[in-house]
């Protein structure tokens, strides 16, 4: 059986656009500190051609962790945050709560780099939701109330001030 963060695939795909729109506010957090680095746009961009339909799931579920390793690359905070969102973007396609992992470090990224812009992410987020990834997030379990995958409680998604930020986006969509 699989857990309800997975969503179907027409959802993942929807909420894919609205994750790399997330990511894509922040990245120049890391390009700042490694400009030559590249996965991070990569996966944003890839998780745009998952959500178009160009590419299958199979394929970005061999690369969700690229991204990822970008954030061992830069040092400060803020791009660690960016790079991180970016890997959750690419996420999407293997599962749907990724795209809330990937607006949670985005809101992160941005309150490290400014802080008080926090509250003022999350309702950009918020405001770009589509009637259509509103529905697909409302599908979701509530962080740290499910027990597989990236909002399982106790898991890295359901702490701190990724917990906070997933938090007000699944109240607003309530």
């Amino acid at each position: 059986m699989l857990s309800p963060q997975t969503l179907d695939e027409s959802d993942r795909r929807c909420v894919a656009e609205w994750a790399a729109g997330c990511a894509e506010r922040v990245l120049a957090l890391f390009e700042d500190e490694a400009p030559h680095d590249d996965r991070p746009r990569e996966a944003i961009v890839r998780a745009r051609a998952f959500a178009r339909g160009e590419l299958s799931a199979a394929d970005e579920i061999r690369r969700r962790f690229v991204a990822g390793r970008a954030a061992h690359a830069v040092t400060a905070p803020a791009a660690i945050a960016a790079a991180r969102s970016a890997a959750q973007a690419s996420g999407v396609a293997h599962m749907g709560a990724h795209a809330l992992g990937a607006a949670a470090y985005a809101a992160k990224a941005r309150e490290l780099e400014t802080p008080g812009s926090f509250d003022t992410e999350v309702s950009w987020q918020l405001a770009s939701l589509t009637p259509r990834s509103r529905a697909a997030l409302s599908r979701l379990p509530a962080v740290g109330s499910d027990h597989a995958g990236p909002l399982t409680a106790g898991g890295l998604l359901a702490r701190g001030v990724l917990r906070d930020a997933i938090q007000l986006i699944q109240r607003a969509l309530a």
